[in-house]
């Protein structure tokens, strides 16, 4: 049975790919404004917009109806994670303006905000994958599972298309290609 938690945990491995360089980038100093915008884009579009939506948008709505708490729970802490992943992405964002503005004194925050969203998203995706989705599953029948990753496949032909999806994954690969361990 194709899951519809397997859809969002291969979602994971491209955004661990790129949480990955962001790491090197820190490590490494980079100041090349435009792979740091890249990596911006990449989390917006990528991990935020097309991810996280999915999760936002039609799994955790699902989850609410079969009884988990949007208040308490797993729930509401993959929420609050997601809220304050925005904020280091915007933090990188308003740093990375200020950097090619000419304000070189702006790395540290840009790197303090890749590497908080480095440690947030790593924990996060550890706390879904061997957590929430592990729960989900007990919960969710092979209907449930079927109507998600329906719905899931929809989003990624309509919304997205699979040449966007590609070009996000390519992306990722150019960065890993440039920020090598």
């Amino acid at each position: 049975m194709n899951l519809s938690t397997q859809n969002l945990t291969n979602d994971h491995v491209h955004i661990l790919r790129l949480t990955d360089v962001m790491e090197r980038m820190v490590m490494s100093l980079a100041t090349e404004a435009a792979d740091m915008e890249m990596v911006v884009s990449l989390i917006t579009h990528y991990a935020d917009e097309f991810h996280h939506a999915k999760e936002e948008n039609l799994f955790f709505p699902f989850l609410l109806q079969k009884g988990f708490s949007n208040e308490h729970g797993p729930v509401s802490v993959m929420l609050h994670d997601h809220a304050e992943g925005r904020r280091f992405v915007k933090g990188m964002a308003t740093g990375i303006a200020r950097y090619k503005a000419g304000d070189d004194m702006v790395l540290p925050v840009i790197y303090a905000n890749m590497g908080g969203y480095v440690e947030l998203l790593r924990a996060h995706i550890g706390k879904e994958n061997n957590v929430l989705f592990k729960m989900a599953d007990r919960v969710l029948t092979a209907a449930d599972q079927e109507e998600l990753l329906h719905e899931f496949e929809a989003v990624e032909a309509n919304d997205f298309g699979k040449e966007k999806i590609g070009q996000f994954l390519a992306d990722i690969e150019g960065l890993e290609l440039i920020y090598r361990k």
